[in-house]
């Protein structure tokens, strides 16, 4: 997921510096929401992954 937000904004960053609004405005949201998702499920697995392992 982080890997796909880099990727979209930087990609963002591109079509913005070429004057492409359209694609610059959507990629830096779709950025925005992978963003928030990776982070969510990362703190999520980090809260639910810490179980007690028995041996």
């Amino acid at each position: 997921m982080f890997r796909w937000a880099i990727i979209l904004a930087v990609v963002a960053i591109v079509a913005a510096l070429l004057g492409f609004g359209g694609v610059a405005g959507l990629s830096a949201e779709l950025a925005k929401i992978f963003l928030l998702v990776a982070v969510v499920l990362v703190v999520l697995g980090f809260l639910f992954g810490r179980g007690r392992r028995v041996p």
